[in-house]
C-alpha cells in the first residue's frame, strides 16, 4: 500500500528564502509558515511610488536610503520576513545574515492599507515592527480616502498617533527630517474609483 505524503506546512527560514528565490510571486514568512501576498491596486502602487520617489529625492546626499516593496525586511525577534511598501534605513544597512536582499534595520516603515491587510497592518504587524531596534516611525496610508496615520514612540512602549486628512496638510517624517504634503502623496490617486 502506498501512503500519500502530507504536504509540508512548516518551513525553516532558509527553506523559505530558497523558495522565494525561485517563486513567481512574493510571500511573507512568519514562524515557519509561508503566506502568499496579493498584488496591489493601481492606487496602492501610485501612493507607494509617490512616497518612494519623494523620499529618495529628499534623501539625496544624506546617509539614508529608501526602499520600495521589492526589498524584504527581516524582523528577527518574531521570525518574520515581509515586504513593506516603503522603508528607510539610515546609516549602515544591516542585511540579514548571508543576504543582500533582506534588511533588518529600518527606522521608517510605510504601509499602504488594503482592505484585506488593514487589520494586520494596524495590529500584529505594527507589534512586530516595534520590536526592531532603532525603529522610529510607522506610517499608514489609506488608499480609499485621503487619510494618513503617523506613529512615533514616546517611550516606555507607548506610541503617539497623528492623523492627517486634508490636501494641504503636511506629513512630517521626523525620523528622516522630511515634510511631504498629502497632495504630493496622493498625486494621480483616483479616490473615486476606490469608493465603487
Amino acid at each position: 500500500m502506498v501512503v500519500a505524503q502530507k504536504p509540508k506546512t512548516r518551513f525553516s527560514a532558509a527553506e523559505y528564502l530558497a523558495l522565494e528565490e525561485e517563486a513567481e510571486y512574493r510571500s511573507e514568512y512568519y514562524q515557519g509558515e509561508i503566506f502568499a501576498m496579493s498584488g496591489g491596486s493601481a492606487n496602492h502602487n501610485r501612493i507607494a511610488g509617490n512616497l518612494f520617489v519623494a523620499l529618495r529625492s529628499a534623501l539625496r546626499g544624506k546617509p539614508c536610503e529608501a526602499f520600495i516593496n521589492d526589498m524584504r525586511l527581516q524582523v528577527k525577534r518574531h521570525h518574520l520576513y515581509t515586504y513593506p511598501d516603503v522603508m528607510v534605513v539610515c546609516g549602515k544597512i544591516e542585511f540579514a545574515q548571508g543576504r543582500n536582499d533582506t534588511v533588518a534595520n529600518p527606522i521608517l516603515i510605510v504601509e499602504v492599507l488594503s482592505p484585506s491587510t488593514e487589520a494586520y497592518d494596524r495590529g500584529k504587524k505594527f507589534e512586530f515592527y516595534r520590536s526592531i531596534e532603532g525603529f522610529q516611525e510607522y506610517v499608514l496610508v489609506d488608499q480609499q480616502r485621503m487619510h494618513i496615520e503617523r506613529y512615533r514612540p514616546l517611550g516606555l512602549g507607548r506610541w503617539e498617533m497623528t492623523t492627517l486628512d486634508a490636501t494641504d496638510e503636511v506629513l512630517s517624517l521626523t525620523s528622516v527630517g522630511i515634510d511631504l504634503t498629502l497632495a504630493s502623496i496622493y498625486e494621480r490617486v483616483d479616490l473615486e474609483s476606490e469608493l465603487t
